[in-house]
């Protein structure tokens, strides 16, 4: 058993990889067999990823607040805490903050064998964001 302290700090998401200003803090990195990477996403409204592709698939966990999600070619969902999205190996996607709204998720995938976790392509552009739906009941 191993027991990590909570003292590994909240790193702010790389520019390249988010638009808006978005928080990291890590769960679990791979180590021995395990394959396994996760951590707590902190997205402030309207933050979100770039469109992205993971190896091994991705899922995420809405712990809080009120998010979108979409794959590539498909429509923008609205994810709320409690919503589990299931991003297949190599689908084109991204996922973040509603526009007026925080969104945390939990981020879990396995890496591949050469320790790789996305693949990162362009930002979500303000227009192909302004596509989301209502914040209404969804």
């Amino acid at each position: 058993m191993q027991i990590t302290k909570n003292s590994v700090k909240t790193n702010p998401g790389p520019s390249e990889w988010f638009t808006g200003s978005v928080y990291i803090d890590t769960v679990a990195v791979p180590s021995g067999p395990s394959k396994l990477s996760a951590s707590s996403v902190h997205f402030t409204p309207g933050a979100r990823t770039a469109w992205h592709t993971h190896p091994n698939g991705q899922t995420i966990f809405v712990i809080e607040g009120i998010g979108l999600a979409q794959r590539r070619g498909g429509q923008i969902e609205v994810i709320r805490p409690g919503d589990r999205v299931f991003f297949e190996p190599g689908e084109h996607h991204w996922h973040g903050a509603a526009p007026n709204r925080f969104m945390t998720h939990l981020a879990m995938l396995d890496v591949d064998d050469h320790g790789n976790t996305a693949i990162w392509g362009d930002h979500v552009s303000d227009a192909e964001y302004s596509a989301a739906p209502a914040m209404g009941e969804g």
